[in-house]
């Protein structure tokens, strides 16, 4: 049976800025792969779209697959030596400057080759980065279940993250495809300029993250290492509802979200032709996204994070349908489709920005029912479905790309690119969004009353193991 301590101390704000410090740190590279990476490889490196999509499932099923491998490792390594230092916090010192240098070397040395070489530096660098990606994502999101004992803890710091991340991908997200523009999408300058840039940035924001953060619960310190085992996570799959819900979601949301990020700027250059109308349009959206920040932990307080969740997902989806359906009657704008996207995309995004808490009480859940406590695991094979989401946005993206003839070197693209274009940005996404709203309304099984047995087992635990 897992033990778990009474925290050290209560949560600060140094907790809570340590832990947005995280996520802004690693988006600060992981957003680029999403942005700008395929404009990178299609129109700087003359990758064929077809092949990326290729690679890019191929990296992509790479990280899928070491993400719960990390997650069961780092469990199976805390169980065995029970660091002093913690159970995630050491992982994040050792894959902070792997994480940078990789990114890096991405963003630079196969610029300078050609060919076969350059295929294999592009191939074999991006292997290097989502390996660094995951060593240093897998503790971060852990640590949540280390750093809160409580709904309103979790809520918090779910928050936190999200501030975090919104910052992380926004501020790539805006600047990148400025100093692209300036240089020309067609050039290399701008894209390792960007790149280098958010390297750096990014490293000193994942120091900051560790040395803010604070483990305040240790948990699993009776748990033999042959207790932990890689097929415990076919028990949870099959016992844990929420847990799969979640699985459900990570598959949706982040179908949607790679897949936008990734055909974002082929919007803006093959219909508007002009990228840096994204910039602008994340300029204005970007008082939204702020202030939902700021107002989605008071709004979990009063609805709770499943109900929230949920809403924000339906009015998501909705206002994606209804921009896809000005497109068929009319010409929008390109601000006007900018800005609807990312209130559309916005609403949607408060699910990524609160579901770490509801991974929290998928753990609680799992150890209600199963008497094991094993967050690397579960956490690293929820990584596991938002990968698979990735890899299909991704990967699922450059092929369709192809199938509506998009020609990278053409200054204007047919009209059938054109539509092809507004269904791959718009109406694809609206069905994910749905899609996550629906695993929330109709798998989630979390109700009051199992959150108060749920409570209740806890409490009585704690007092026999005092």
């Amino acid at each position: 049976m897992a033990k778990v301590k009474t925290p050290k101390t209560g949560l600060t704000t140094k907790h809570w800025f340590g832990y947005m410090f995280g996520d802004w740190g690693g988006c600060m590279t992981f957003t680029l792969m999403a942005s700008i990476f395929g404009l990178y490889c299609t129109n700087v490196l003359a990758v064929d779209p077809v092949l990326m999509g290729t690679l890019t499932i191929i990296w992509t099923v790479w990280d899928a697959i070491n993400d719960p491998m990390m997650g069961a490792l780092m469990d199976k390594a805390f169980a065995r030596k029970q660091n002093k230092a913690g159970k995630f916090r050491p992982w994040l010192l050792r894959a902070t400057p792997l994480l940078a240098v990789s990114a890096i070397c991405l963003w630079t040395v196969p610029t300078f080759l050609d060919g076969i070489p350059m295929l294999v530096a592009l191939f074999s660098f991006k292997i290097f980065y989502e390996a660094a990606y995951t060593m240093f994502n897998i503790p971060m999101g852990s640590l949540l279940s280390a750093m809160s004992t409580t709904d309103a803890e979790r809520a918090s710091l779910s928050s936190a993250r999200g501030v975090g991340s919104m910052f992380g991908n926004m501020i790539p997200a805006m600047v990148g495809p400025v100093i692209i523009g300036i240089f020309g999408d067609r050039s290399s300058t701008g894209y390792m300029i960007t790149g280098v840039a958010c390297a750096i940035i990014g490293f000193v924001i994942c120091l900051l993250h560790y040395a803010l953060t604070e483990e305040r619960t240790s948990v699993g310190e009776d748990t033999k290492p042959d207790d932990i085992k890689f097929s415990d996570i076919l028990v949870v799959v099959k016992k844990n509802r929420p847990f799969v819900a979640l699985c459900i979601h990570g598959v949706c949301i982040c179908l949607m979200q790679y897949a936008a990020q990734t055909l974002g700027l082929y919007m803006y250059s093959g219909v508007y032709h002009d990228v840096t109308y994204q910039t602008i349009a994340s300029a204005l959206s970007s008082p939204f996204m702020i202030g939902s920040m700021v107002a989605v932990p008071f709004m979990c307080k009063k609805f709770g994070l499943e109900k929230l969740i949920r809403v924000s997902l339906l009015i998501g989806g909705g206002i994606c349908v209804c921009l896809f359906g000005l497109h068929m009657v009319l010409d929008v704008h390109p601000l006007v489709h900018g800005v609807m996207l990312g209130l559309g995309s916005g609403f949607a995004m408060v699910s990524i920005q609160m579901q770490w808490g509801l991974v929290g009480e998928a753990i609680d859940y799992n150890e209600y029912i199963t008497g094991k406590r094993t967050e690397g695991s579960i956490y690293g094979t929820f990584n596991l479905s938002r990968r698979i989401g990735q890899a299909i946005g991704q990967g699922c993206a450059f092929y369709a790309l192809a199938w509506i003839g998009y020609e990278g070197t053409a200054t204007v693209q047919t009209a059938g690119t054109v539509f092809g274009l507004k269904v791959l940005c718009v109406l694809v996404p609206a069905v994910f969004i749905l899609g996550s709203w629906a695993a929330f309304k109709f798998v989630w099984n979390i109700t009051p009353e199992v959150r108060a047995a749920m409570a209740a087992k806890k409490t009585a635990k704690n007092e026999s193991a005092e």
